[in-house]
């Protein structure tokens, strides 16, 4: 498996990006897929999660009801829609591939990560 964040750059406060994280693989991912962002001087943090068939998601408490994520088993793609943007968002963002199908909060599970792509939210 090799994963793929683009998307990021700048948005104002309130505005809104698409985030999408391409697998590379031939065949549909079986993997549970999970965002995470890493702010400067701040620990990693786990953002969102979604099942191998888009079945079930999860989000943080900090960006419930702003952030969405969806997958295309056909494109091999997880998207993280990003709306309402706060400046605290501002953060590097990677996309991680899990051993397991559902989403789990370890970082532990997630076993491939692709390079990250930045987010930066101006007030």
């Amino acid at each position: 498996v090799q994963l793929q964040a683009f998307g990021g750059g700048l948005a104002q406060a309130g505005g809104s990006l698409r985030l999408s994280c391409a697998n590379s693989r031939r065949t549909s991912s079986n993997n549970a897929v999970g965002w995470f962002r890493q702010a400067p001087g701040k620990e990693r943090e786990l953002v969102a999660t979604i099942s191998w068939n888009g079945g079930v998601t999860s989000f943080a408490d900090a960006v419930k009801g702003r952030f969405s994520i969806s997958r295309d088993r056909a494109k091999n793609t997880v998207y993280l829609q990003m709306n309402s943007l706060r400046p605290e968002d501002t953060a590097l963002y990677y996309c991680a591939a899990s051993l397991r199908s559902i989403g789990s909060s370890s970082p532990h599970d997630y076993v491939t990560w692709g390079q990250g792509t930045l987010v930066t939210v101006s007030s």
